[in-house]
């Protein structure tokens, strides 16, 4: 029973959006003087603008990688051995 209902409000549901939106006009969006002449500047901007050159990236320095996996698993070790030595003492 709940289903049937619940379907039933569902359908009403979507034939009243359905009314609602297709008896809205499409309208065009209202310009004025102002939009029109920031409109006017941002073009004017954009033309005297000297094109952006690209950001030259600095090299990333050399990593040891044998040098960092190492230095990570000490850390980790580390982590271990303090977190089972708080798990002792409480």
């Amino acid at each position: 029973m709940r289903r049937k209902l619940a379907l039933a409000v569902g359908a009403v549901t979507g034939a009243v959006a359905a009314v609602l939106l297709r008896r809205r006009p499409a309208t065009e969006p209202a310009t004025d003087e102002r939009t029109e002449d920031l409109r006017r500047k941002l073009a004017e901007a954009r033309e005297a603008e000297p094109p952006a050159e690209p950001a030259v990236a600095e090299p990333e320095p050399e990593v040891d990688v044998e040098e960092a996996r190492r230095r990570v698993h000490e850390e980790a070790r580390a982590a271990v051995d303090e977190m089972q030595r708080s798990g002792e003492d409480g």
